[in-house]
């Protein structure tokens, strides 16, 4: 995608996490700016159908693959799978992710093994396979949060799982040396996924948007436009970084 405008091939996307609501977004916004699009999906296969059919709304080729993203067997299989389908992948947005809330003093440790077992080996093993598999000048993009900065009570566990994505995000840009390939995070805020607002207070999701200068809630679009800027043309120069997209909160 170094010249995305030059390449003949039709360009392949792959969301992991794809069908929830913030990784169905983005799914939708890069068949949107030409993308054949494969999401991958754990538990119910409705929503995955779901996004398919708003994929091939845009005009584009939709597939979706059911893995667990810590299981490197799967994981392979998917990407294999997906060129075989589409061929061979240009970008890949991992968003997979879980969020178990506890003060630290009080956090089951099966919880903080749960969230680093999704969080951290997950984006490990999708990371892995696509810098194994992706095309030349493609892009990857990981899901972190701006929790990290923000460092609020009960997010321990949470914001260490993607303290540490920032990092493997920083390192693998600079392994990918020669590739042209960029790597890169980005970090929502408080955004108003239907998972946020079915296990959030509505007093507290009122004090939350008050939060940001802009003073609202992410929306699961102000993200997918970062991720269409990140591995589109314009965003080339832009590589081994955390983009903070949460409207000033932090």
């Amino acid at each position: 995608m170094a010249a995305a405008g030059a390449q003949s091939h039709a360009r392949v996307a792959l969301v992991s996490g794809g069908t929830g609501g913030m990784g169905r977004v983005i799914a939708g916004k890069l068949a949107a700016d030409g993308f054949d699009v494969a999401v991958a999906y754990a538990g119910e296969s409705e929503p995955a159908d779901a996004t398919v059919r708003e994929i091939e709304g845009h005009g584009r080729r939709g597939a979706a693959f059911e893995a667990d993203v810590t299981d490197e067997n799967m994981i392979s299989d998917l990407f294999n799978a997906l060129e075989d389908r589409f061929g061979q992948v240009d970008v890949v947005v991992h968003t997979a992710g879980i969020n178990r809330p506890a003060m630290l003093v009080d956090l089951d440790l099966a919880d903080f093994d749960a969230m680093h077992r999704v969080n951290v080996r997950g984006a490990f093993v999708v990371n892995q396979r696509a810098a194994r598999q992706i095309r030349d000048g493609g892009s990857i993009v990981n899901v972190s949060s701006s929790m990290v900065r923000a460092a609020p009570p009960e997010l321990s566990a949470y914001a260490a799982s993607k303290a540490a994505v920032d990092a493997l995000t920083r390192i693998l840009a600079k392994e990918l040396r020669g590739r042209d390939i960029t790597v890169n995070a980005v970090a929502p805020g408080p955004t108003a996924t239907a998972a946020f607002l079915a296990s959030t207070p509505a007093k507290e999701q009122e004090q939350l948007a008050a939060l940001p200068p802009l003073e609202r809630l992410g929306r699961s679009d102000d993200i997918a436009g970062v991720v269409s800027f990140l591995v589109g043309p314009t965003g080339r120069w832009v590589n081994g970084q955390v983009i903070y997209a949460n409207g000033g909160f932090v």
